[in-house]
């Protein structure tokens, strides 16, 4: 596990887009499963200001960890949000991206998203293998869309599965454990004092870690980071 913090959320993002586009200069093709969420807005931002040209972003595949049932122009979308904050102000085949279809039946869509892995990733022990895995965490413990009260979606067998928001009711279509912990790399990115608790009892094994989703991302590859501000960090007692 490598852990960076930074002082700021803004500095978080610079730290994050560094990082990937380290891994972009440095590999023939790269596959990014990203998040939704207020933390990858900036990011994205970021990567959009720094101007990659078109044949660095040739070489990227972007796919999504985790969607809302709705259509791509409504403002929960997580792909209209990346269209807004990177895909519109950058140049990238749009074959290279693969954006969970929302607006279709959801046990269809998990299913149809499931082959669109397996047409595309790199196949790896049988399984897609993605490059890098950007996860969010919300103040409850979740990641992607596997939230605590449907812990065991994390096991299933599928590689997407459908979930549902413990308050809405609202349906998602989420990539599952198996092929989270598949990834060459998992990227945590996390901000915010609201997830300083979780943070700080999944980092540290401790209190009721157990029961949130976010503690059972460990990727085989052990490539495990985590990028946060000090407001997030702040209950982190080692940083092993």
């Amino acid at each position: 596990m490598q852990i960076e913090v930074a002082a700021t959320k803004q500095q978080t993002a610079v730290n994050f887009a560094d990082w990937l586009i380290d891994r972009i200069h440095s590999n023939d093709t790269l596959h990014v499963a990203l998040s939704g969420g207020s933390t990858p807005k900036i990011v994205f931002d970021e990567l959009a200001s720094r101007n990659l040209s078109v044949i660095k972003w040739r070489k990227v595949h972007l796919y999504w960890g985790d969607e809302r049932c709705v259509s791509p122009e409504d403002s929960e979308s997580n792909y209209k949000m990346t269209v807004e904050h990177l895909l519109s102000k950058i140049e990238i085949p749009e074959g290279n991206i693969h954006r969970v279809k929302g607006e279709n039946d959801p046990s269809q869509e998990a299913q149809r998203y499931s082959e669109e892995l397996r047409q595309y990733l790199p196949i790896v022990d049988g399984l897609p293998q993605f490059d890098v895995v950007i996860l969010g965490m919300g103040d409850d413990g979740h990641t992607a869309s596997i939230f605590p009260h449907e812990i065991e979606l994390w096991n299933a067998e599928q590689l997407c599965a459908v979930a549902q928001h413990p308050e809405t009711g609202q349906k998602r279509i989420t990539i599952t454990g198996k092929i989270i912990n598949h990834a060459i790399v998992v990227a945590f990115l996390v901000t915010g004092e609201s997830k300083a608790e979780k943070v700080g009892e999944i980092i540290n094994e401790r209190g009721g870690y157990k029961s949130y989703p976010a503690h059972l991302v460990h990727p085989s590859s052990e490539n495990l980071m985590w990028f946060l501000d000090e407001p997030a960090a702040a209950e982190i007692t080692t940083q092993s």
